[in-house]
């Protein structure tokens, strides 16, 4: 009975979507979507959800070894599921030991070993994404049927390769979600984005815009390095492959240079000012939204702390436990304070956890963030997860694992809204004075605050502002017309190397002109006057 009313639910709500297409020609459109795992999809849906009340038809292309991307949830999504070699474990223990890797075991005082091994570990794991995109471009059904759907657009997150390649396939324009790329390669060499090294930080440096003149010097070393050496893909082997596929000679930088829009998933309350180009916009936060009240049990755990109020503490879904030692040192922090503390942790329970934790497998995070009870949100430093405190102003304990991590937390810190901790390497004496300083300095809240209404004062919600441009690409086709003229330039001409290298010919032409000049001249008056003296 119940499955019945949920059918017929959903069939109400695609009859009025169908509908309201019927009303509005020409303004609901075909959307496929590549996504990625984790919290970039969960981020993802977000956009796809919208796209869906707002009467587009969204079909999501997802493997049979997909972690989350998964068809069985009630949506009005559409979800393409192909077959591929990988089983769901392979993809998830790729995943896992990505994470424990780039954790534990990267000795991280060692640039140049950190980041090779940072390479190659990226490269494995893209190479298992390779096969996915060669089970979709190979699957000779698959893309007659995709083609035969007339999408108008492809959404991609520019993180996990192929949504380009496929919508070159299609012949159809494609919009980008991104966060975080190493050494902002993708926005730089394919985006055409400038990152003028003297104040904006490259990514993974964990600098911040106000830098010494050795801290610019290392930031023009992570410049030069993520230019020219570090690649997070094997390019050769993506060149070759999308070459092989097109039938024609290309790179995976030319075609991911044809995204229409790059939606980068920051804003201003979150990024250092730096520059911008007309095809990319922020809509970092898109996903928050206000508090929810809470389960009956943990909203009668939070009102027990009285006026101590409580600590949010998550690693993100993607860190499921810690070590032993590490879980108990910080058990054993948290029982000392006096706030009642929700612990999102799926590991042994720790022998040293006091009576005022609560563990929880998982824990509806915004919404805590949200109680006015929050005095202090413990994070990994998820894009996420900071947006959630950002949009509610709660004030951090930053423990960054991997990634863009230490980044954000440095952002955070430099913004006064967090402390920054090393997981690895802290003490409890450590740990329990961040957290105290957190609590107790009001400082950390009102700049929390100031964040937060930063956030809200803006023209359009960044949920909006994602769906208007995929819309408006969709409308027109593309947005040719915000794409700067530097994409028709080599790096000599973007940085005008021929033009000073003709001025200073002009100059050198010019000297040389002259003191040749010069010296017949004098030559001439010399022998003038040599004449003059004789007569």
């Amino acid at each position: 009975m119940c499955s019945s009313r949920m059918s017929m639910k959903w069939i109400s709500v695609l009859l009025l979507l169908q509908l309201s297409c019927q009303f509005s020609p020409g303004d609901c459109g075909k959307v496929l979507v590549w996504p990625t795992e984790y919290s970039h999809w969960i981020n993802m849906k977000i956009i796809l959800d919208e796209l869906v009340q707002r009467g587009h038809e969204v079909t999501v292309l997802t493997s049979t070894a997909s972690i989350l991307v998964s068809a069985n949830t009630q949506s009005a999504i559409k979800f393409e599921i192909y077959p591929t070699s990988l089983t769901k474990d392979d993809m998830e223990l790729s995943f896992i030991n990505l994470i424990s890797k780039w954790t534990n075991d990267l000795p991280k005082d060692t640039f140049w070993r950190y980041f090779s091994l940072i390479q190659e570990m990226l490269w494995e794991g893209f190479d298992m994404w390779e096969k996915v995109c060669k089970d979709v471009v190979f699957n000779r059904k698959l893309m007659t049927k995709l083609q035969q759907e007339k999408f108008d657009v492809v959404l991609a997150d520019a993180i996990g390769p192929c949504g380009e390649l496929l919508a070159e396939l299609l012949n159809i324009p494609f919009v980008y979600s991104l966060r975080f790329y190493p050494g902002y390669a993708a926005e730089k060499q394919s985006g055409g984005l400038p990152f003028p090294p003297s104040y904006v930080p490259i990514a993974l440096s964990e600098l911040s815009d106000q830098m010494t003149f050795m801290e610019r010097v290392k930031n023009m070393i992570y410049v030069l390095y993520f230019d020219f050496w570090f690649q997070t893909y094997n390019q050769k082997k993506w060149d070759q492959f999308y070459s092989d596929v097109l039938g024609r000679p290309t790179t995976l930088s030319e075609l991911m240079g044809k995204a229409e829009m790059w939606l980068i998933r920051t804003y201003w309350d979150f990024e250092f000012p730096r520059p911008l180009l007309p095809h990319f916009e922020f809509v970092g936060g898109l996903h928050c939204k206000p508090a929810k009240p809470l389960p009956k049990e943990m909203e009668q755990f939070v009102q027990s702390s009285g006026e101590n109020g409580i600590v949010v503490f998550s690693l993100g879904s993607m860190v499921t436990n810690l070590t032993e030692e590490n879980a108990n040192m910080i058990a054993s922090v948290l029982a000392q304070i006096p706030q009642k503390v929700i612990w999102r942790y799926e590991g042994k329970k720790p022998d040293t956890l006091g009576p005022n934790t609560r563990l929880y497998k998982w824990i509806p995070q915004n919404d805590l963030l949200g109680h006015p009870k929050t005095k202090a949100f413990i994070t990994h430093g998820g894009a996420n997860g900071i947006y959630e405190a950002i949009y509610h102003g709660i004030p951090m304990v930053g423990l960054p694992l991997f990634a863009e991590q230490p980044d954000n937390i440095v952002r955070m810190k430099k913004k006064g809204a967090a402390v920054r901790l090393d997981i690895s390497t802290m003490s409890s004496a450590d740990f329990l004075n961040a957290l105290k300083t957190v609590i107790n300095d009001p400082s950390y809240k009102e700049n929390a605050m100031k964040l937060s209404r930063i956030h809200h004062d803006q023209p359009i919600k960044p949920l909006d502002r994602a769906v208007f441009w995929i819309e408006f690409v969709m409308r027109h086709k593309g947005a040719k017309h915000l794409r700067p003229a530097s994409y028709d330039l080599n790096w000599f001409q973007y940085h005008s190397l021929d033009v000073i290298g003709f001025l200073l010919a002009c100059v050198a032409t010019a000297i040389l002109v002259i003191t040749k000049c010069v010296l017949f001249c004098c030559r001439k008056f010399a022998k003038t006057g040599k004449k003059g003296k004789r007569e």
